[in-house]
């Protein structure tokens, strides 16, 4: 009996780091039929994965010279490095691959490559742009950046994660700048629904009573993002519809409203006064996207 294409040595993978989206990661990969050895620096998370076909490695090191392919997911590159740079597990990456989907800054990223580079390791950078549930399924986002050809020369491993995957270029550190960029859009909503819970909270009005009407603001943005991408890309900068000045006074009630509740308006204060900065470099009549271009100058 032959034995599944899935299975050959080609079609092999290690995950080291076995947090939650670790842990999707590698039960993605065994899913399907990639053999795939998982280590972690804290033991016993990886029962359910072994139960499910994984194979345990006693060391870092033995884990990745078991697979062509090591993918890494660790919670920042101060753990990632304290992992890959020991002697012996930088020697048994030599000639492999190595993805690293840890979260870190670009610069952290460019780093890495380099010192990839000078070990003999072939070097991919990566970031994961959806939640753990999503591995796996249709509705997982991956990007991806570094060598083309290896990308492509490992993707066929990389599609069992699921969903799509995008890979943005050979700069290597490409990918963690979207995925800064990205987050920043996603923590600074984040921080302002919070921060809007707890004014309409002190207004008596639950959060279940304005969710709904939170969504449908939701729903305006993204076609503000396409419209203000174009303007910041063309210089135009359009306020015809909402001058800064009109978004200035509109931050402004919302600072006033907080801080009569005790609130702390830190944020939105921020906000406004930028907004105010560019007011007074005479662009009041431009959109809000103006501050994209002010926040840039050097």
């Amino acid at each position: 009996m032959s034995s599944s294409p899935l299975l050959t040595p080609e079609r092999a993978v290690t995950v080291i780091g076995l947090g939650p989206m670790g842990r999707a990661l590698a039960g993605a990969f065994v899913a399907a039929g990639v053999r795939t050895t998982v280590w972690n620096r804290t033991p016993g998370r990886d029962r359910e994965l072994l139960a499910q076909g994984a194979i345990g490695a006693s060391s870092a090191a033995e884990a990745v010279a078991a697979s062509p392919l090591t993918v890494v997911c660790l919670v920042n590159y101060d753990a990632s490095d304290a992992v890959l740079r020991q002697e012996a597990v930088a020697s048994a990456l030599k000639g492999r691959t190595l993805v690293n989907l840890t979260a870190d800054t670009p610069g952290r990223a460019r780093d890495t490559g380099r010192w990839a580079d000078a070990h003999g390791i072939r070097y991919l950078d990566g970031a994961i742009m959806t939640p753990t549930p999503t591995i796996g399924t249709p509705h997982a986002v991956l990007i991806h950046s570094g060598p083309g050809e290896l990308y492509r020369e490992h993707r066929p491993v990389l599609d069992a994660l699921g969903g799509t995957h995008t890979h943005l270029g050979e700069d290597v550190g490409r990918a963690a700048a979207y995925d800064i960029a990205l987050l920043d859009i996603f923590w600074t909503s984040m921080a302002g629904y919070v921060h809007a819970l707890a004014v309409a909270g002190a207004e008596g009005i639950s959060p279940r009573e304005l969710a709904p009407f939170a969504q449908g603001i939701g729903a305006i943005l993204p076609p503000l993002f396409q419209e203000w991408a174009e303007d910041v890309e063309s210089g135009g900068y359009s306020g015809e519809g909402n001058p800064l000045t009109s978004a200035v006074s509109s931050m402004t009630h919302i600072v006033h409203t907080s801080e009569a509740h005790g609130i702390d308006a830190g944020v939105l204060r921020a906000a406004e006064g930028l907004a105010r900065r560019t007011v007074g470099l005479g662009h009041g009549t431009d959109g809000f996207s103006r501050i994209a271009e002010v926040l840039g100058r050097r």
